[in-house]
């Protein structure tokens, strides 16, 4: 009676150990890649799966959006500036099977092929570029990533440059020709206004030469503004034909 009893618990323990080793749960963003004695016999999940034990190993792949740091590179751009510069990248896997099969830890790829991609993707390109392009830039990283991770079952979906490091050399350089490029918009600004100045007063000295009355009204104007400031100064207008006139009979 007691051996039944052994034997029965016998039988239970192995079906639990079993069903423990052969059952297996995907959750909705998981799925499993099967190998069948070393062979692969397909992709499965989500939900409940069940195994040959020992005989079928499943490896489990994560297809949520992998965010991953781009080590700060050392990047010598096109106009022979040394920068430092890191980036953010968005991935995900979109084909279990070539993601484990067709490389060896997709992870530790990406961000390796991600490093070299952007020295080689930046050297290409000035320091003003960027620095003022970072969207171009961002596109062409991300779609020669895609392109390469493509055989890996992986899409880079994005790529953000965050940080353009310079020395502090480099950065005084910067600052200076920003003030200079301000200065000389400022110079072109104010020629400009004085441009218009002289315009506008030549095209007032024409209208004032054609009505001689205007002359005088812009006289009264200037003595009304001049006694509104409480000076004692009075001005006189004095045609300069007179002043000519004068200079001549001197000479004589």
């Amino acid at each position: 009676m007691m051996v039944g009893y052994v034997a029965y618990l016998i039988i239970a323990v192995a079906v639990i150990i079993f069903l423990a080793a052969a059952i297996r749960i995907l959750r909705e963003y998981e799925r499993g890649v099967v190998f069948t004695l070393g062979r692969f016999t397909g992709v499965k999940g989500p939900g409940l799966i069940i195994l040959v034990p020992f005989v079928q190993q499943i490896v489990r792949v994560d297809l949520r959006v992998v965010v991953q740091d781009v080590p700060p590179q050392d990047v010598i751009s096109r106009d022979n500036v040394s920068v430092k510069v890191n980036a953010v990248l968005y991935f995900r896997i979109v084909d279990a099977e070539r993601a484990i099969i067709q490389v060896e830890d997709f992870m530790a790829a990406t961000n390796q092929l991600a490093q070299t991609t952007l020295r080689s993707v930046l050297g290409k390109h000035e320091l003003d570029e960027m620095l003022a392009e970072r969207d171009k830039l961002n596109s062409d990283i991300q779609e020669i990533l895609d392109q390469r991770t493509d055989a890996w079952g992986i899409k880079v979906s994005n790529v953000e440059i965050k940080h353009v490091d310079l020395n502090e050399s480099m950065i005084r350089a910067i600052a200076k020709q920003a003030e200079a490029e301000r200065l000389r918009r400022a110079k072109v600004i104010n020629a400009d206004g004085e441009q218009q100045a002289a315009a506008k007063l030549v095209e007032a000295g024409r209208m004032l030469a054609t009505e001689p009355q205007a002359m005088q009204l812009r006289y009264f104007e200037a003595l009304h503004d001049i006694a509104g400031e409480r000076s004692s100064t009075v001005v006189f207008p004095l045609p300069v034909e007179l002043l000519g006139q004068f200079m001549k009979a001197q000479g004589k």
